[in-house]
Formats: C-alpha cells, sequence, structure tokens
C-alpha cells in the first residue's frame, strides 16, 4: 500500500502471527507427519488468511488507482515488492541443497538438471521435478507455489477484476466456495497447492479467498470492534490451533468461507494500542521475508530430524531455530529486501519521469 493510503496496522500485525504459523508447523508437519496428532496440524490454513488478505490489500491500495497508472505500472509495482525475495529465497534454497549436511540428495542430479530447476525458481515457473522433495512445484523453496498463485491472482486482477461490478465479484465468490467445498470434501484437508498432484487446488483456494478479500474492501463489511491485535491474534491462533474434528473438511471450509473474512472485516476497524503500533509495524514487515526465507532451513532440519534426536534437543533446536529464522528474516529484510525494493522505485520512478518529459 502507498504511503499516501490508511495502513492497516494490525492486518500488518496478524500477517505476522500467520507467517510465525507457518514456520511452527512446517517444522511440526516434520516432527509429526500425522496433522491430527500435530497441535499446529491445521497451521497451512495460514495461507488462506494471507489470500484473503491480499485480495482485501489489493482493491484498497489499486482500485481506485490502476485505470490511471496502468497495468504495466501496476505490473512493474506487484514484482518489485514480490520478486527480489523470490530470487533470495530461491538462492537459500540453492545454497541448502548443495551443501546440506545430512544429505547428499543433490548428488542425484546433474549440474545442468540443478541449474534449470533453479531457474524455473528464479522465474516463478512450477516444475515439479524433484522426487525426493515430494513433486513440490518449487523444489528449492516450496513456499513459493503461494507466490505463484498471487502472481497469477494480480494478473487477473489488473486484466478483469479491478473493473468488474460487486455483482460479479459476489457472484464470482460463490462459484469460488463451491469449488473449494468440493475441494475440501475430496481431499478432508485444505493443503493442497503446493505440488504437482494438488496443483489446481492452490487455484481454487486463492480464487475464493482473493475475490473474498476484494469483496470485504467494496462491500465495506467492516466491523468497528475493541478487540485489538491482542483480541485478534487470538482468534486467529484459535483457527490455526484448533482440534481435528470427525468432519474435519467441515470445519476447515468453515474457517476458510467465514471465519478468515471475520478477522479481516474486524482487523480493518479494530482498534490499535498505541503500545503495540511498533509490534504491529514489525510483524507486517518482516512476515514476507520469513515466509520465504525460513524453507531451506526447513529440508536440512528434515535430515537432523531423521538422525534421532532427543525430545529435549528436538525441542530446544525447533525454539532456537524459529527464533534464528525470525532474527535472519529481520536482516534479510533491513540488508537486501528494502535496499533493493528502495533502488528498483527509485529507477522505475526516474524512468518515468524521463519518458514523460519527453
Amino acid at each position: 500500500m502507498q504511503d499516501t493510503k490508511h495502513h492497516f496496522q494490525v492486518l500488518d500485525g496478524l500477517r505476522g502471527i500467520a507467517a510465525l504459523a507457518i514456520v511452527i508447523f512446517h517444522f511440526m508437519e516434520i516432527v509429526q507427519t500425522d496433522y491430527t496428532k500435530n497441535f499446529m496440524g491445521h497451521g497451512f490454513l495460514a495461507v488462506d488468511f494471507f489470500f484473503c488478505l491480499s485480495g482485501f490489500v489489493i482493491a484498497y491500495a489499486y482500485d481506485g488507482r490502476i485505470r490511471e497508472m496502468g497495468r504495466l505500472t501496476f505490473f512493474k509495482r506487484r514484482i518489485i515488492r514480490l520478486h527480489p525475495l523470490v530470487v533470495i529465497g530461491s538462492v537459500l534454497g540453492l545454497l541448502a541443497f548443495l551443501f546440506d549436511p545430512y544429505s547428499d540428495a543433490s548428488d542425484n542430479y546433474s549440474p545442468w538438471q540443478i541449474l534449470l530447476i533453479f531457474l524455473a525458481s528464479i522465474f516463478m515457473v512450477p516444475y515439479p521435478v524433484m522426487e525426493d522433495r515430494y513433486f513440490n512445484l518449487f523444489g528449492l523453496n516450496a513456499p513459493a507455489w503461494s507466490l505463484f498463485w498471487e502472481y497469477m491472482a494480480s494478473l487477473l486482477y489488473a486484466l478483469v477484476l479491478y473493473r468488474i461490478s460487486k455483482r460479479w465479484l459476489a457472484m464470482g465468490v460463490v462459484f469460488m466456495a463451491s469449488a473449494l467445498a468440493m475441494v475440501a470434501y475430496r481431499s478432508d484437508l485444505l493443503v493442497g497447492g503446493w505440488n504437482g498432484d494438488t496443483f489446481w487446488d492452490g487455484g481454487i483456494r486463492i480464487g475464493f479467498s482473493f475475490l473474498m478479500g476484494m469483496l470485504i474492501y467494496r462491500a465495506k463489511w467492516t466491523v468497528k470492534n475493541r478487540l485489538g491485535f491482542l483480541g485478534l491474534s487470538l482468534l486467529l491462533a484459535a483457527a490455526l490451533l484448533m482440534p481435528f474434528f470427525a468432519h474435519n473438511w467441515l470445519m476447515e471450509l468453515l474457517v476458510v468461507l467465514f471465519f478468515f473474512p471475520c478477522i479481516i472485516a474486524l482487523g480493518s476497524a479494530t482498534r490499535l494500542e498505541s503500545s503495540l503500533t511498533g509490534v504491529c509495524r514489525l510483524f507486517g514487515n518482516i512476515s514476507y521475508p520469513l515466509y520465504m526465507t525460513h524453507y531451506a532451513i526447513m529440508w536440512i532440519f528434515a535430515g537432523y530430524f531423521s538422525s534421532g534426536p532427543g525430545e529435549g534437543q528436538l525441542f530446544a533446536v525447533i525454539l532456537f531455530g524459529t527464533l534464528a529464522l525470525l532474527a535472519f528474516a529481520y536482516v534479510v529484510m533491513k540488508g537486501f529486501d528494502i535496499p533493493i525494493r528502495n533502488y528498483l522505485n527509485k529507477q522505475f520512478a526516474g524512468n518515468r519521469e524521463a519518458r514523460q518529459y519527453h
């Protein structure tokens, strides 16, 4: 969002909570592959929260300005915002793959195969060929699957969505909700989208949540409240930490269809405690770097876990690892992401002014 527009700081903070939940979920799914026995077994739903929040933010930031700025400018801004961390996430994934102290999996690939996998990761081309990594769409940086769909949503927004009426948008929400219900019923877990076999599940997940986020903004579904950042963080955590039920697919579906949109509607109109303003700002800023840089460590952790560490040692490693990933994400944000984006934005602004002058 631009500096000239109101900033939803509570929603920024909630995005950070969701990113942290994803990191913990990825640690825990390695330790306990049976999600029903995993205290963070629903952590993957944080991605659906990201998608819904993304639709809200994109509509808020660009609905009234995309015609004036043009599609090309919109695309450039999205690339500048998203792609530097796509690159660094791919580089980190490559380094972890080549120098993993617990695995020699890289020996199974030729240099040309590794180069092709890396280029596909850099340019966001789904390439599910790594069998030892469960045919992830992006074997070097697994979370990039959701960024692929973010790019697709941005493309569709610039081509079609920004100009459709609320009525058509609502019809799209209903249609995608029906599709999401079929996916949930079929799979019992709304976790698909990350590999070749579940590729289109990812499109359906973002299809509903992104459109719903847009609809929340356009329909002005805001609810004034005093829950604040802490209250809404507890609500978000409750959804991600809820137990498994006999009809699990229905509970996860209800969370995505209704609960997450309600949190965003509440978060856009709640009061933020002044003492938590800095926390929300930090969480919002660090969320994307954390999401895009943490998974290289997960593959190394998986190899370490296979060596059979004790429970006490394992707890210490996960705790320290989570804190270290938070610190590393902050360093990446300050030392790489922000400087690169500032440089690219200046270059882009300079080129645009030069064209206008001539």
